[in-house]
């Protein structure tokens, strides 16, 4: 895999659904989908049809490798207005900033592309570095996390090298 990912400057996204503290070793990610799935038609105002898997890691980049490290884990939709959030869920406003956007082919549990990234790509840039924002995955209405043909996009919040972090704004 040498896949050279489309760079994007992303616009601010307006965001609805629940979240869940958790690590990699204290892996929530399955019950905070079912929990959201069986609300998602609670949410008013959809932007799409996609669902976006969100990750905000509170001590910045570097706790990436450490797999004990907690971080916040969003099962979210895109919205066109944050007027009407379900009890519950709480909204969540995606800053606007550079990402690199990756494909992966796969079952979710195959990492090879999230390796890739990180131990390839993004260590032999010349030109970006990893931003301490939001990294997140987008998946498409149809999204099976154990289908071995399953397709998803993988945003990485990215910088150019020697540019100061740009800072998550948060819920709301």
């Amino acid at each position: 895999m040498r896949q050279q990912p489309k760079i994007v400057e992303l616009a601010q996204k307006k965001l609805v659904g629940m979240s869940r503290e958790m690590s990699r070793l204290n892996d929530k990610t399955a019950e905070l989908w079912r929990a959201f799935m069986g609300r998602r038609h609670e949410v008013a105002n959809r932007s799409n049809e996609d669902y976006i898997s969100m990750q905000l890691f509170p001590d910045g980049p570097s706790q990436l490798s450490d797999p004990a490290a907690t971080f916040a884990k969003w099962a979210v939709v895109e919205v066109d207005s944050l007027d009407s959030v379900p009890e519950g869920m709480t909204s969540y406003t995606l800053q606007p900033g550079m990402y690199a956007v990756f494909e992966h082919n796969g079952p979710a549990s195959d990492l090879s592309t999230f390796m890739y990234i990180f131990t390839e790509w993004l260590p032999n840039s010349r030109a970006y570095e990893l931003d301490d924002r939001e990294h997140f995955e987008v998946l498409p209405p149809n999204y099976d996390a154990l289908d071995p043909n399953a397709r998803e996009e993988i945003w990485i919040p990215i910088k150019t090298k020697g540019q100061r972090p740009t800072l998550p704004s948060g819920p709301g």
